[in-house]
């Protein structure tokens, strides 16, 4: 999962986990767009950690509400296509980006590597980008996603899984299939259309521009009870 690594004149504010409002401008998923399905990965083993992630307390998708709102748009079109979406992740509190820049200074876990990265070495996921001390999740702007069909809730094929390490995640990859090729324009298009920009690295990874929070990584805990008063 690459992230991005912001570059900017303005010194980024990390807000803590406690005090009032500490998620002021944030809302479930849920509440805006209840038929987007959602498979948050941190929240639960299967992902690259192989454990739940810090700050992860309950399995639900939080976001800047302008992104929510941007989402339940691109599902309104997509439903009409015959698609839907599914998120892996949302918000991400610093502090899980924290535990995954520690997990990549650990030994590997065999079934890990051969699911998430098998043809890259983990002593280059940060050098090579994979894994950054900050990233754009923790802004609330930033979503995981793929497409399914509403029946059943079926994944399409995108070429690779979500968060796996490698070029055949780049959006534009030439080697996977003509399906998987088409999918993944599909979602760029619609989202596009919303006003989430891709990031070529990783088929599944969109921000609304411009942000809600441009310049704040926020470290409150994933729970719905963060974003309620």
């Amino acid at each position: 999962m690459r992230m991005l690594v912001v570059a900017a004149v303005l010194v980024a504010l990390v807000v803590p986990s406690s005090g009032p409002g500490r998620a002021a401008g944030f809302v479930a998923l849920r509440e805006v767009d209840p038929s987007i399905g959602q498979d948050m990965r941190y929240a639960g083993a299967r992902n690259f950690t192989g454990a739940v992630v810090d700050g992860y307390a309950e399995p639900v998708c939080l976001l800047a509400r302008p992104a929510a709102e941007a989402l339940r748009r691109a599902q309104r079109e997509l439903l009409r296509r015959g698609y839907a979406l599914k998120v892996y992740d949302c918000y991400r509190p610093q502090r899980a980006v924290d535990r995954f820049v520690r997990w990549a200074g650990e030994p590997d876990d065999p079934v890990a590597k051969a699911e998430f990265y098998p043809d890259v070495d983990k002593s280059r996921l940060i050098p090579e980008g994979y894994i950054a001390r900050k990233s754009g999740h923790s802004r609330g702007s930033t979503v995981d996603l793929t497409l399914v069909r509403p029946a059943g809730g079926r994944e399409v094929d995108m070429g690779t899984a979500f968060d796996f390490f490698g070029p055949l995640s780049h959006t534009d990859d030439p080697t996977v299939s003509a399906e998987a090729r088409a999918n993944r324009r599909l979602l760029r298009r619609v989202l596009g259309g919303e006003g989430f920009v891709n990031l070529p690295e990783e088929w599944w990874h969109f921000t609304l521009r411009p942000e809600a929070f441009p310049d704040t990584y926020f470290d409150f805990p994933v729970s719905v009870g963060s974003v309620r008063p």
